[in-house]
């Protein structure tokens, strides 16, 4: 009786593997967690003394969809400063994934195509299946790459969108100015929107992060204040692009999320006030001592950016799931690599623990590599 109620898309909608993980950690004792892609920092003082204030004062009423005034403006105007665009648009978010979905929703119809470069982030390909579009893969590997040639292969008439993450998750790797430009270029004569997840920007080690939206006003940008402000169970995130777009993305907000939660609103508008600086100081270091202490074991990639990286597997491991499965034993939790890829030759580590966590669990992949 209960499978006549199930509606046929949840057949495409998979379980999360990084939940399964998280699900896993708990039954283990002293876990050496390095899984999850969660920052080690709380949300700044000035966050919390603003919810603190805006639940005292009363503030617990719907906002406007579009979001708070005061803070929709102060990023507003950040954007466009920024990206030299002023007439781009932007509205408030239950969260970046709140803001990934109702931009799919919005715009991919069923049968649409959308590109979404492997390795990807879990979430992708679950909410295109969610819109009714089909996702269609272009691999980078071995250097995860975003390489315009590929790109320009994988369109067709039928390509809606291509969704774009850097810094990447789960590899770190920060796409350069030059490849951006050119995949915007086509993406723009193709007439394919470009949907750009920012939600790891403020964690770039070698250099300031580059937007698709600097090449193109149309380009759609999500992000938000989980990674950046340590703010992940708080839910705010933020969508800036075309006025068209973003008022589409609005009206389908008011009748599914309503608007972001309201005392979170007001505690993201203080913790803009927070510096961040010693955070990003903190994961650069992590990010070279993961580095360093694993490239003589593993073929890695260093990570330009977010606090990930996704090294190779050993040679002797059939498959990253085996090599999950076989750390599991040493009490150390990672990702396997089918969990973000249709292949399954890396895995995924978090460096956003604490230090001596970090070290414990580079100690465990050393003994591994050389088992």
């Amino acid at each position: 009786m209960v499978g006549r109620w199930i509606a046929s898309r949840m057949s495409r909608i998979e379980a999360s593997g990084i939940r399964k993980a998280f699900e896993l950690a708990q039954g283990l004792a002293d876990p050496i967690d390095l899984s999850i892609g969660l920052p080690d920092f709380d949300a700044p003082e000035e966050a919390k003394e603003a919810a603190i204030r805006a639940v005292r004062e009363g503030h617990s009423r719907y906002t406007l969809t579009q979001g708070l005034p005061e803070l929709r403006e102060r990023l507003r105007e950040e954007v466009r400063t920024r990206l030299g665009q002023p007439e781009r648009e932007l509205m408030v978010t239950s969260g970046s994934a709140g803001g990934l979905t109702l931009a799919l929703c919005a715009t991919v119809e069923p049968g649409d195509e959308v590109i979404i470069p492997d390795p990807y982030f879990v979430m992708y390909v679950n909410l295109v299946h969610l819109a009714g579009g089909t996702p269609i893969f272009v691999d980078t590997y071995p250097d995860f790459r975003l390489d315009p040639d590929r790109i320009q292969a994988a369109l067709t008439p039928r390509t809606k969108c291509l969704i774009l993450n850097s810094p990447n998750n789960p590899t770190g790797v920060v796409a350069g100015a030059e490849e951006l430009r050119a995949i915007v270029d086509r993406c723009r004569k193709a007439g394919v929107l470009v949907l750009s997840d920012e939600v790891y920007r403020s964690f770039c080690f070698d250099g300031p992060c580059v937007s698709p939206a600097e090449f193109d006003p149309n380009v759609l940008v999500i992000d938000g204040f989980s990674k950046s402000h340590g703010m992940t169970g708080w839910r705010l995130g933020f969508a800036h692009g075309p006025a068209a777009l973003i008022a589409e993305m609005a009206k389908l907000q008011q009748f599914t999320f309503i608007c972001a939660p309201s005392l979170v609103q007001h505690a993201g508008l203080a913790a803009l006030e927070a510096d961040l600086s010693a955070h990003l100081a903190t994961s650069k270091a992590r990010r070279d001592r993961v580095v360093a202490a694993l490239s003589h074991d593993y073929e890695l990639t260093p990570p330009g950016g977010a606090f990930y990286a996704f090294p190779k597997i050993p040679s002797r491991f059939a498959s990253a799931t085996e090599f999950a499965a076989e750390a599991v034993r040493h009490r150390l939790l990672i990702i396997p690599g089918s969990v973000f890829s249709r292949r399954d030759t890396h895995f995924r580590l978090s460096h956003a623990v604490p230090t001596e966590r970090l070290e414990r669990g580079l100690e465990v992949l050393r003994c591994l590599a050389r088992a």
